[in-house]
């Protein structure tokens, strides 16, 4: 597809407002169709001899997709009948988990990884070994939503997966991260890890360094397209990632070490095989890894946006949210200047699947469990602050409607317009 890595090329390569890096993959009725990448994983501002191209086998912290995959985890523990996704998620942290503005609601399971929780991040969601993730939320009143009740409304938050994989540790009596990579990586064929210090020094040759054209504290950057680029995460260059706890750690108090909401280092093959998985309703290539039963309840709508019951300043305003399932979000091709869930001019492309934005990655992952069809992307970090370059159809910035616009024309539709 020479016209498709052209026009990918040139995104990617804009001399107004390059990428870093970017990993894509298109899947046509469930078969990987296109697969390519671009840009550099490793950037050296001294010594260009020393920068290394992005590969196939090139792993990004994905962001938020990691999500999508820790739910595997734990729908494999609802499978197997050690967690309910209707219980009181207190019998699995290990105390009593309630809002103190509402103390006599149970929160469960399924209300977490549907965003349903009330659980926020605004006093944080990823503490160092020290700390015990029950004495951080008894700590902090604003973590605890007084809007409504658990379960009655939407609010994105990192922080319940938090929780979440405290209570895989407390259920296995294992690490997150090796549980993980035991019962859900490894079964995949996935070759990723929530703990870099596993790969020692091979990290800096597999893992894609992060990086933004911008300098200065959060909230007051300052962005130049020609300017040098900064590494804002994952340079291991130098030397190889620490790992994520110490022989003491006491499993099942902090989840949050091995970043369940975040901290997966994946490939976009990677995420195809995910994808690929989940679209054969639980099999991928032969070999079982979920039931068909726990995909769909994965994959059902949980909360549908109805105009009062989602965050007021965030899904009303920009829509970017407007269908949930367990782990995933639903796009419904909502659409407009700025705003909305679309995913590809033009709309009729309705998926599920899951975006990530941090360090300056932005990632996605969409697929159609009806068509088969789907779309992986991941970006090494941006010239530009995208939120200056807003998309034009949809909440997305205007480069990331561009890639998967072009992935979805030519790899999955096989239009040449």
């Amino acid at each position: 597809m020479i016209r498709l890595d052209e026009e990918l090329a040139a995104i990617a390569g804009d001399p107004e407002g390059p990428l870093a890096s970017l990993s894509v993959l298109a899947l046509r009725q469930g078969r990987v169709v296109y697969v390519q990448q671009f840009g550099r994983r490793f950037i050296d501002g001294e010594d260009p001899q020393r920068d290394r191209a992005a590969r196939a086998d090139t792993l990004y912290r994905i962001a938020s997709i990691s999500k999508l995959v820790t739910t595997l985890g734990v729908m494999k523990l609802v499978e197997g009948g050690r967690l309910s996704l209707d219980g009181d998620a207190s019998e699995w942290v290990g105390w009593r988990l309630r809002n103190p503005h509402f103390p006599e609601a149970p929160i469960t399971p399924r209300m977490m990884l549907a965003h349903t929780s009330s659980i926020r991040d605004d006093g944080g969601y990823n503490w160092p070994e020290p700390v015990k993730l029950r004495d951080a939320l008894a700590a902090n009143a604003a973590m605890w939503s007084a809007k409504a009740p658990p379960g009655a409304r939407f609010e994105y938050a990192n922080l319940p997966w938090g929780l979440l994989g405290t209570m895989v540790e407390r259920v296995t009596g294992e690490r997150f991260d090796r549980f993980m990579r035991r019962e859900v990586l490894a079964p995949l064929g996935m070759d990723a890890t929530y703990n870099p210090a596993d790969l020692g020094e091979a990290a800096a040759e597999r893992i894609a360094t992060l990086y933004r054209k911008r300098s200065g504290p959060e909230g007051h950057e300052v962005w130049d397209a020609k300017g040098p680029w900064n590494a804002q995460v994952d340079d291991y260059s130098q030397a190889p990632p620490l790992p994520r706890a110490s022989d003491a750690y006491e499993i099942g108090t902090n989840g949050t070490l091995f970043g369940p909401q975040g901290g997966l280092r994946a490939s976009a093959g990677d995420l195809g095989r995910v994808a690929r998985m989940l679209l054969g309703r639980g099999e991928l290539d032969g070999k079982r890894v979920l039931q068909p039963r726990t995909v769909d309840e994965m994959l059902a709508t949980q909360w549908r946006f109805d105009g009062h019951n989602g965050e007021s300043d965030y899904a009303v305003t920009r829509r970017r949210f407007n269908a949930w399932g367990l782990g995933n979000q639903h796009f419904t091709d909502v659409s407009g200047p700025a705003q909305g869930d679309r995913l590809v001019e033009g709309g009729g492309f309705r998926a599920v699947g899951h975006l990530g934005d941090a360090y300056g990655l932005t990632s996605a992952l969409a697929f159609d469990p009806a068509s088969g069809d789907g779309m992986v992307f991941l970006s090494g970090g941006s010239a530009f602050d995208p939120y200056a370059r807003p998309g034009k159809w949809s909440a997305l910035s205007r480069y990331e409607e561009r890639i998967l616009t072009a992935l979805w024309r030519r790899a999955v539709r096989g239009i040449d317009p």
